[in-house]
């Protein structure tokens, strides 16, 4: 019977070492990704610090306000700096991430975002047919306003056709509606 106790205690003590190390594995992979590749974890850094949680979830400012290319072309676009100093302007105007949007405006440039979302070359996609369908920014890009910094997602077939196969959504499979 003491011999069972003494293996028992073996037996607790080796499943607690391995507990201990996959512990340690897994936070040492997680911070070996974290640093050199944080867009991974927690998004695409910008030159300009924006936050869709602010904007989307506590402002409540639609999709379609910042990206209004959506609804009548193929891309969605981003917004003229003159768009978000329409507002900024006058909120929080004088923070340090506004200043640098007035430096891009002062200067005549474009924000230099760095793209979070990509189709492959060869797909046709026009935004505006899916916002005219009705199907909203959150299908296919998720629920942004959770998030801070996006993190970058490419858009595959597989992705598309399980969208296009629904019943309720009627629309075409054949390799020419996507593929022009």
């Amino acid at each position: 019977m003491s011999m069972e106790k003494g293996g028992n205690k073996k037996g607790n003590r080796l499943a607690g070492v391995v507990l201990v190390g996959v512990v340690v594995l897994s936070l040492g992979l997680l911070l070996f990704l974290y640093f050199p590749y944080p867009e991974l974890v927690i998004g695409e850094e910008q030159p300009v610090h924006f936050s869709h949680r602010v904007h989307v979830t506590d402002k409540r400012i639609d999709c379609r306000y910042c990206h209004s290319l959506a609804g009548r072309s193929l891309n969605a676009g981003m917004p003229e700096v003159s768009k978000c100093l329409g507002c900024h302007e006058y909120i929080i105007p004088n923070h340090p991430e506004i200043r640098k949007l007035k430096g891009f405006m002062e200067r005549g440039e474009p924000v230099p975002w760095v793209r979070v979302f990509y189709n492959p070359d060869h797909v046709y996609f026009p935004h505006f047919r899916h916002i005219r369908r009705g199907i909203a920014c959150e299908e296919c890009h998720g629920d942004v306003g959770k998030e801070d910094r996006l993190k970058t997602k490419t858009f595959y077939m597989g992705f598309c056709l399980g969208c296009h196969r629904k019943p309720s959504i009627h629309a075409s499979v054949e390799c020419t509606a996507c593929h022009q």
